[in-house]
């Protein structure tokens, strides 16, 4: 039988590291974290029935997950309280979203970030949700905080499509960051537009996909129903989760021998190159919270 993690058992577990609730808790430096943490804590959340027939989505569901999610990260005492200590009132905020075809972020997960956006007093009109257009768009040139969210999926140039990767539509020139395996993806967080302001990393790993052979390729063969969402401050510490989830699904499908897709470089060099967060498995605090079956990481 499944178990459900309650936030009482969170509470009770968390305290203890020999619980295995944690992969390392060496403190991290401001200096080395835009967000200001003095830990690289990520939140695994999941839920049976986040996920229904269809691969649709269950919208009550997942904004549940999200407000546990988010209070889990920040301590805070509920999903009104934990967004407001992110956003506060009259601020502008940009909600960076990801449109791609097959595998966009989940309407419902937008709204329900629209939702408690508006609900920490910030303005309809210094609300906005954009991908291909952010760098232009109004609303996100005046912002004062960021949220960035996108599905989580390999990526036959960068190795996997992260957060990180999400804020590629911020650069001048997209191209530009393809050399090397987009090494230098971490770069952008370090732009004008969007240096300090994110406030919210958020990794949907609701329908994943570990394989594909080539640009823009899709297949629903190489897609699964985790039904999970990770969460973070840091969008290195959140991307290095992601990416030990993708492995360890290429191991259980693919084999051993094919746990990576192409080398995410990118990930650890927007730790030991641009500075904005952590790939350091020993010093990522994750905490695991909801349904366990198939949990992998």
């Amino acid at each position: 039988m499944t178990r459900l993690i309650v936030r009482r058992d969170f509470l009770k577990e968390s305290t203890c590291a020999a619980l295995g609730t944690a992969v390392g808790l060496s403190p991290r430096t401001e200096s080395r974290n835009q967000a200001g943490d003095t830990t690289a804590r990520v939140v695994l959340i999941r839920h049976p029935e986040a996920v229904v027939a269809g691969s649709n989505f269950n919208a009550p569901v997942i904004r549940q997950m999200l407000d546990e999610a988010v209070t889990a990260l920040l301590g805070a005492p509920d999903g009104a309280a934990a967004f407001g200590a992110l956003i506060k009132p009259g601020e502008v905020v940009g909600i960076k979203t990801n449109v791609w075809s097959y595998l966009p972020t989940p309407a419902e997960v937008e709204e329900a970030l629209r939702e408690r956006v508006l609900g920490a007093g910030v303005a309809e009109d210094d609300l906005a949700i954009d991908d291909h257009t952010c760098r232009t768009n109004p609303v996100f040139k005046r912002a004062t905080a960021l949220i960035n969210v996108r599905p989580i999926r390999t990526h036959y140039l960068a190795g996997m499509s992260g957060c990180i990767k999400n804020y590629i539509m911020f650069a001048a020139s997209q191209p530009a960051l393809h050399p090397d395996s987009c090494a230098d993806l971490g770069s952008t967080f370090n732009l004008p537009i969007v240096r300090g302001k994110t406030r919210l990393n958020i990794l949907c790993c609701l329908t994943p996909q570990f394989h594909g052979r080539g640009p823009h390729h899709f297949s629903r063969r190489y897609v699964w129903d985790y039904r999970g969402i990770l969460v973070g401050r840091d969008p290195v510490a959140v991307d290095t989760i992601g990416l030990e989830l993708i492995k360890a699904k290429r191991r259980e499908v693919l084999g051993p021998g094919q746990e990576l897709p192409p080398v995410p470089k990118h990930i650890q060099l927007a730790d030991t190159r641009h500075g904005i967060g952590t790939s350091d498995l020993n010093r990522i605090e994750l905490i695991r919270l909801g349904w366990e079956e198939g949990i992998l990481i």
